[in-house]
């Protein structure tokens, strides 16, 4: 394999990472933004965010799953409360 094509490569896998990252990172703060939420409020965030941080959420496991499949994202995020 080439110089160049390894480092193509290894670009392509830094890139898969950073994605993946970043997914993650979107999910952990869509659940810390409703925890923080409901501590400050003293109640459960509105119906209507709950649904739209539940769409976030599933469309940032979907570009995870993407980019690195078969990671614990979809488990640790089935059981976020």
């Amino acid at each position: 394999m080439s110089n160049e094509l390894m480092k193509e490569k290894e670009l392509t896998e830094l890139l898969r990472d950073l994605v993946w990252l970043n997914a993650v990172i979107a999910t952990e703060l869509i659940q810390i933004t409703e925890n923080s939420s409901q501590i400050l409020h003293k109640c459960p965030p509105p119906d209507s965010c709950l649904r739209d941080h539940q769409s976030l959420r599933e469309t940032a496991l979907l570009i995870a799953e993407r980019c690195r499949p078969g990671t614990a994202l979809k488990e640790h995020l089935t059981n976020h409360q």
